[in-house]
């Protein structure tokens, strides 16, 4: 019988952290409290990066201790080098980290200050910390549907890094990530469908960027290809700050929402909170942007 349970990372980090305004820690902890209680399966909730680089997400750690994690979603924390994932591991709260590992050497130089041959070993030497510690990794595959630099793109090299990183380092999890909004339906169905069959046993997800008009249409492309994990945003809000100067938001929480109830497709969420959650970020967003 097909599978017909999505599972959801709501990415609140995402979604903060291009706003140059500081959204007081107060602020930070009350959403994604309220966020925990819509439950969701996984919570991209902060950082542990450069306050330089990402001055919003500063206040991670202390906004960890706040947290009420009294339901079944799970943390998740980005990482971009070792200091940040021996920083990480020692908060027992957090389950999986995440590294984005670029399919374009310019963003990852962008991204992380390194290329990709020294992005291969940081990422060596933090799957072998988060592996010892009993956590788990998600490596995103950044500007994995194209780049605005003019750097080499193909579905073959997609799917050969994906392939490299899980037999070299172990990496299990996946997420086929579309940083600047360039990826049609057509196109995701196609690298989808090939990252898939030759890593047939993994989890393989996507964590997409897009105008809001792309949405739905992205989201039906994937749930056809088999896609089962999809990263999204309360109001479609978020994007990089490191790929351009302007940002295109994460796909929708609410679009993929509508799709299940739509189409009879198993979500996690609890509609209750998700209506008061919603109505925070609303109140948030329009506050901090």
């Amino acid at each position: 019988m097909l599978d017909r349970a999505i599972h959801i990372t709501e990415c609140p980090r995402d979604a903060m952290q291009g706003i140059s305004q500081f959204i007081p820690t107060e602020e930070k902890i009350d959403y994604l409290n309220s966020l925990l209680k819509c439950g969701f399966n996984r919570l991209d909730f902060g950082s542990f990066v450069s306050p330089k680089a990402i001055p919003q997400l500063r206040d991670t750690a202390e906004v960890l201790q706040h947290l009420q994690l009294s339901g079944h979603t799970k943390l998740l924390a980005i990482v971009a080098n070792e200091k940040g994932v021996e920083q990480g591991v020692g908060f027992e709260q957090i389950e999986f980290f995440g590294y984005p590992f670029s399919i374009s050497e310019q963003f990852q130089l962008r991204n992380t200050n390194a290329g990709i041959n020294a992005s291969k070993i940081r990422l060596k030497n933090i799957a072998s910390i988060i592996q010892q510690a009993r956590k788990s990794l998600v490596v995103y595959l950044s500007m994995g549907f194209g780049n605005p630099y003019g750097d080499p793109w193909s579905t073959s090299m997609v799917v050969d890094y994906a392939k490299e990183l899980h037999e070299t380092f172990g990496v299990s999890h996946f997420a086929l990530s579309d940083t600047i909004g360039c990826a049609n339906p057509q196109q995701l169905n196609d690298v989808f469908v090939k990252v898939s069959e030759q890593l047939p046993s993994l989890e393989i997800g996507v964590h997409l960027h897009t105008v809001p008009d792309n949405a739905r249409s992205l989201i039906t492309s994937a749930l056809d290809a088999g896609c089962r994990f999809f990263d999204t945003a309360l109001l479609g809000k978020g994007g990089c700050p490191m790929a351009k100067d302007e940002l295109t938001g994460n796909l929708s929480t609410e679009d993929l929402q509508a799709i299940c109830s739509e189409d009879g497709w198993s979500s996690p969420i609890n509609l209750e909170a998700f209506v008061h959650a919603k109505a925070q970020a609303s109140v948030l967003f329009n506050k901090y942007h």
